[in-house]
């Protein structure tokens, strides 16, 4: 099945922050804590830019966006940045497009200076944790000081 991957735009704003939210639910990954209820997933285009050394991917398939991921400063580091939300509806899993997107925002990670990327996610997510450590990302036994996302329980890091 063929996908495309681009910059979101103001325009998918409103379907990929549905897209955030539903597969969250579909985790659990509900109310204060979770990635899912940050307050920029109603307007992600606003908060990626490459001015703030940040960016985020969409993917589509046959036009209807399916998912995406991005990668920002992690609390405002110039060195360490962090791979946000990563969520695919359920018939776009399996095609590769979460491994596609997370190195895309990796390279741009690598572009922009950055040394470490960090992530948080949780246990249930066991397909994505598994691509994590397929990339290099290592386990860590806590999270990163700063992280606002206290519901997650597993934290990674990987070295750029």
């Amino acid at each position: 099945m063929c996908y495309k991957i681009q910059e979101i735009k103001p325009l998918d704003d409103t379907a990929i922050g549905n897209i955030i939210k539903k597969v969250g639910e579909e985790y659990g990954a509900i109310g204060d804590g979770f990635g899912p209820s940050d307050a920029e997933v109603n307007a992600m285009s606003q908060h990626y830019a490459d001015e703030n050394a940040s960016r985020y991917f969409i993917a589509t398939i046959k036009g209807n966006i399916v998912g995406g991921c991005g990668i920002a400063a992690f609390n405002g580091s110039n060195d360490v940045c962090e791979l946000r939300k990563l969520f695919l509806l359920p018939e776009s899993r399996g095609l590769g497009l979460g491994k596609k997107l997370t190195e895309d925002c990796l390279k741009y990670a690598q572009y922009k200076g950055y040394t470490k990327c960090y992530l948080d996610t949780l246990k249930s997510m066991q397909s994505a944790i598994s691509l994590y450590e397929k990339l290099g990302f290592k386990h860590l036994d806590k999270s990163l000081a700063g992280t606002i996302h206290n519901g997650c329980d597993v934290w990674m890091l990987k070295a750029l």
